[in-house]
């Protein structure tokens, strides 16, 4: 399953890339990609995990990023 998360006032390179590698260690998920440029989070996760990914996606950026909100798209 494919979720898709934007992550607004992302202004860190760093960050985005920091946070896609730790999403991408999350259990289910086989593919994390931020795309910088559009402040986007695309996740690839298994079926039966994706419904409790919100809350761990968020708590990673929130990790890495405070400021940014995570708006599940």
């Amino acid at each position: 399953m494919k979720k898709v998360y934007l992550l607004e006032d992302l202004d860190c390179a760093h960050c985005a890339q920091k946070i896609e590698k730790e999403v991408a260690k999350l259990d289910g998920v086989s593919e994390s990609k931020v795309t910088f440029l559009t402040q986007k989070l695309t996740v690839e996760v298994e079926d039966e995990k994706a419904a409790d990914l919100f809350d761990k996606v968020k708590k990673i950026v929130k990790k890495f990023e405070p400021d940014v909100m995570v708006i599940e798209k």
